[in-house]
């Protein structure tokens, strides 16, 4: 039996008490219909800047209506520290996630993309150790790796941030570091890289690529890159991640105060991407025939990304099961399916 169906086992036994931070967005509501699969009990917080009541609709109608009274949702901005105080409260996980992600968007609004992603995270660990909790695992990011030239990436090399999201995401790592040294608070940090799936936002200035061209290409819209398409990533589909964050929460005392990264070990170049995406656009009988439009490299983008995952798999048993194929191809019905009733 491998590390994630032991911890889904023994988290059905023993049911904890969850609070998941950016619950209405795509990872956080992802993790809160999985805790709920579980039978888990949880408070999630959003304030819809960046996720979706739909999305808590959507994993409504995805559980039991016995498993739904279990969840207590705050509409609130982690800019509140009393309302931290009063989420936190009680609670034995913290899966903070919410955060004001996009390196376009950080390059256009730093002050506020520092207040939410600094401010607000340090608001959570307060109330999370005041609160005593029993774990805390929040979102990292890949983009913390800068310029270092390296590949794969391995967590203890990391390079210059190339935008202020960067320089957001890699202060929250050092502050969890020294709440380790100071109050002996340890909290585990999970380095992203590329996440994608069900519930993922296609559109607005700052959405990810995968929703972004899928939603072109059954439109029959342009499909737009930036560079010449050798540019590369470690795409990792979204239920990769849910298993990090479960197996984050369980870990054992001296594997916290780590940071881990999440990611599948693959690269992808954006040419590659594209072809994946009308290849499976087309198994479902909708073609895309259009080039693809080349424009200038954006700004604060990494040039390549892969991911070295073996720390995660040695010291938390994480074993992604989704290839980038794999993943696109269960994402598939879901960004079609949204797409044809938004054009209804």
């Amino acid at each position: 039996m491998i590390a994630y169906e032991i911890v889904q086992k023994a988290l059905r036994a023993q049911p904890r008490k969850w609070l998941v931070t950016g619950c209405a967005g795509f990872i956080g509501s992802n993790l809160l219909e999985t805790l709920l699969k579980l039978d888990q009990q949880v408070v999630g917080i959003d304030n819809f800047s960046t996720g979706y009541e739909c999305n808590l609709d959507e994993v409504r109608a995805f559980v039991s209506g016995e498993q739904w009274r279990r969840f207590r949702f705050i509409k609130g901005d982690i800019r509140d520290a009393a309302m931290c105080r009063e989420a936190a409260s009680g609670v034995d996980i913290v899966l903070h996630q919410a955060a004001l992600g996009s390196v376009p968007r950080s390059l256009h609004d730093p002050q506020t993309t520092n207040d939410v992603n600094i401010g607000g995270f340090l608001n959570m660990l307060v109330a999370a150790r005041d609160a005593k909790v029993s774990s805390f695992v929040y979102a990292a990011s890949s983009s913390t790796y800068g310029d270092h030239p390296d590949l794969p990436k391995r967590e203890d090399r990391i390079g210059r941030p190339l935008s202020p999201y960067a320089v957001t995401k890699y202060v929250n790592e050092l502050y969890a570091d020294v709440f380790a040294r100071s109050y002996g608070f340890n909290a585990i940090g999970l380095r992203y890289f590329n996440v994608f799936g069900k519930r993922q936002d296609p559109n607005g200035a700052y959405a990810a690529v995968i929703p972004t061209w899928t939603a072109a290409m059954i439109r029959g819209d342009d499909v737009v890159i930036n560079g010449d398409g050798a540019t590369s990533r470690d795409f990792c589909y979204i239920e990769n991640a849910v298993q990090a964050n479960l197996l984050a929460a369980m870990a054992a005392e001296h594997d916290r105060n780590e940071i881990y990264n999440v990611a599948v070990g693959d690269t992808t170049t954006l040419r590659q991407l594209a072809d994946m995406l009308r290849q499976e656009l087309a198994m479902r009988g909708i073609l895309y025939e259009k080039k693809l439009i080349y424009r200038d490299f954006r700004k604060g983008d990494v040039r390549h990304s892969q991911a070295d995952i073996g720390k995660a798999a040695e010291r938390l048993g994480y074993m992604p099961q989704y290839r980038v194929r794999q993943g696109l191809e269960a994402a598939m019905p879901w960004y079609i399916r949204q797409e044809l009733a938004a054009a209804a």
